[in-house]
């Protein structure tokens, strides 16, 4: 059984996010979603608030698909976190030009430490190309409404996250 590993920040997940995750679903039975976790990075969000948020958006998104989605942190290189959880497969999104040539790049060194981890390039749907989780923690931070750009239970913890 093929397994498929989803790495990034999620922070917070986005509907960009969750497209990727839902086409990684159509050619893997079973997808990890890993939370790389740096410690030099402060994110909006702890890994357990970003963990709970990605199962809460899969879960409303693909109901059926929900437990064949599973989420960790990683702190070293994704070939060998991917191949700590049995997985063949490198999901990575793909939003415009700028993206396919960094992920071009990252492959490339991937191919080389890991043969036997593939990468696999999906691209974002047209309405969640221009979605950054940057972006969205911009806007949201000052006060604008966020809620095309990431799954209703995202929207409303941002909205919480300001009211505190």
């Amino acid at each position: 059984m093929a397994v498929a590993f989803y790495p990034g920040s999620f922070d917070p997940i986005t509907n960009g996010h969750l497209d990727v995750l839902v086409q990684a679903l159509n050619i893997a039975p079973k997808v990890v979603v890993a939370i790389g976790i740096h410690p030099g990075k402060t994110p909006l969000f702890s890994f357990d608030e970003r963990a709970e948020l990605i199962r809460q958006a899969i879960a409303e998104a693909l109901p059926a698909r929900a437990a064949d989605v599973s989420v960790v942190s990683f702190d070293r290189l994704v070939v060998d976190a991917a191949r700590s959880h049995a997985a063949h497969l490198l999901i990575r999104g793909l939003r415009d030009g700028t993206d396919l040539d960094y992920e071009m790049q990252m492959a490339g060194m991937n191919q080389q430490m890991a043969p036997d981890v593939q990468t696999v390039f999906l691209p974002a749907g047209v309405a969640s190309r221009p979605i950054t989780a940057t972006l969205v923690r911009q806007i949201a931070g000052m006060g604008g409404d966020v809620s095309a750009f990431v799954p209703r239970v995202v929207d409303a913890a941002l909205k919480a996250r300001r009211r505190t």
